[in-house]
Protein backbone atom coordinates (compact mmCIF):
# COMPACT_ATOMS: atom_id res chain seq x y z
CA UNK A 1 0.00 0.00 0.00
CA UNK A 2 1.55 3.31 -1.01
CA UNK A 3 0.63 6.79 0.10
CA UNK A 4 -0.18 7.84 -3.44
CA UNK A 5 -2.58 4.91 -3.85
CA UNK A 6 -4.57 5.71 -0.72
CA UNK A 7 -4.18 9.52 -0.64
CA UNK A 8 -3.59 9.27 3.12
CA UNK A 9 -0.88 11.30 4.82
CA UNK A 10 1.68 9.61 6.99
CA UNK A 11 1.60 10.13 10.75
CA UNK A 12 4.42 10.76 13.19
CA UNK A 13 4.27 9.25 16.67
CA UNK A 14 6.56 10.85 19.23
CA UNK A 15 7.07 9.59 22.76
CA UNK A 16 9.44 11.32 25.16
CA UNK A 17 10.51 10.00 28.56
CA UNK A 18 13.36 9.48 30.97
CA UNK A 19 14.89 6.07 31.43
CA UNK A 20 14.44 4.18 34.68
CA UNK A 21 17.09 5.04 37.23
CA UNK A 22 20.54 3.75 36.34
CA UNK A 23 19.75 2.59 32.80
CA UNK A 24 21.64 3.73 29.72
CA UNK A 25 20.29 4.37 26.24
CA UNK A 26 22.05 1.22 25.01
CA UNK A 27 20.31 -0.85 27.70
CA UNK A 28 16.99 0.68 26.63
CA UNK A 29 17.66 -0.24 23.01
CA UNK A 30 18.49 -3.80 24.10
CA UNK A 31 15.23 -3.92 26.10
CA UNK A 32 13.43 -3.30 22.80
CA UNK A 33 14.65 -6.61 21.33
CA UNK A 34 11.10 -7.98 21.32
CA UNK A 35 9.36 -4.70 20.43
CA UNK A 36 11.31 -3.95 17.23
CA UNK A 37 10.38 -7.20 15.42
CA UNK A 38 6.79 -6.81 16.64
CA UNK A 39 6.64 -3.27 15.22
CA UNK A 40 7.96 -4.46 11.85
CA UNK A 41 4.93 -6.76 11.58
CA UNK A 42 2.37 -4.06 12.35
CA UNK A 43 0.22 -2.87 9.45
CA UNK A 44 1.24 0.64 8.41
CA UNK A 45 4.62 0.69 10.16
CA UNK A 46 7.23 2.69 8.21
CA UNK A 47 10.20 3.38 10.52
CA UNK A 48 11.44 3.96 14.06
CA UNK A 49 14.10 6.37 15.35
CA UNK A 50 15.36 6.46 18.95
CA UNK A 51 17.33 9.50 20.11
CA UNK A 52 18.67 10.79 23.40
CA UNK A 53 18.51 14.54 24.03
CA UNK A 54 21.17 16.49 25.92
CA UNK A 55 18.76 16.78 28.90
CA UNK A 56 18.63 12.98 29.21
CA UNK A 57 15.15 12.53 27.76
CA UNK A 58 14.69 9.81 25.17
CA UNK A 59 12.76 10.61 21.99
CA UNK A 60 11.17 7.57 20.37
CA UNK A 61 9.77 8.54 16.96
CA UNK A 62 7.78 6.21 14.76
CA UNK A 63 6.48 6.90 11.27
CA UNK A 64 3.18 5.30 10.23
CA UNK A 65 1.29 5.21 6.95
CA UNK A 66 -1.66 6.73 8.84
CA UNK A 67 -2.50 7.82 12.39
CA UNK A 68 -4.94 4.94 12.83
CA UNK A 69 -2.11 2.43 12.39
CA UNK A 70 -0.11 4.17 15.11
CA UNK A 71 -3.06 4.16 17.49
CA UNK A 72 -3.64 0.44 16.93
CA UNK A 73 0.02 -0.35 17.56
CA UNK A 74 0.17 1.85 20.68
CA UNK A 75 -2.71 -0.18 22.09
CA UNK A 76 -0.88 -3.40 21.20
CA UNK A 77 2.31 -2.31 22.95
CA UNK A 78 0.39 -1.89 26.22
CA UNK A 79 -1.68 -5.08 25.86
CA UNK A 80 -0.16 -7.66 23.51
CA UNK A 81 3.41 -6.65 24.49
CA UNK A 82 2.67 -5.86 28.16
CA UNK A 83 5.28 -8.39 29.37
CA UNK A 84 8.11 -6.75 27.40
CA UNK A 85 11.13 -5.68 29.47
CA UNK A 86 11.01 -2.32 27.73
CA UNK A 87 8.23 -1.10 30.05
CA UNK A 88 10.42 -1.49 33.15
CA UNK A 89 13.21 0.47 31.46
CA UNK A 90 11.09 3.64 31.26
CA UNK A 91 10.30 6.09 34.06
CA UNK A 92 6.55 5.92 33.38
CA UNK A 93 5.87 9.17 35.28
CA UNK A 94 7.78 11.12 32.61
CA UNK A 95 6.10 9.69 29.50
CA UNK A 96 4.52 12.07 26.97
CA UNK A 97 2.95 10.51 23.86
CA UNK A 98 1.44 12.06 20.79
CA UNK A 99 0.61 11.14 17.22
CA UNK A 100 -0.18 13.58 14.42
CA UNK A 101 -0.89 13.41 10.72
CA UNK A 102 1.83 14.87 8.51
CA UNK A 103 0.60 18.00 6.71
CA UNK A 104 3.76 18.80 4.75
CA UNK A 105 6.91 16.85 3.91
CA UNK A 106 9.64 16.72 1.30
CA UNK A 107 12.72 14.62 0.61
CA UNK A 108 16.36 15.68 0.49
CA UNK A 109 16.07 16.03 -3.29
CA UNK A 110 13.15 18.44 -2.84
CA UNK A 111 10.49 16.01 -4.04
CA UNK A 112 7.23 15.69 -2.13
CA UNK A 113 4.89 12.77 -1.57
Amino acid sequence: MSLKDTDVSQAIEITTFRLASGLTINEFITANSDIDPWLRKQPGFVSRHICERDDGFVVDMLVWEAAEAGHRAANGVTTEMAASPVHASIDQSTVEWTIATVRHSFNCDGSTW
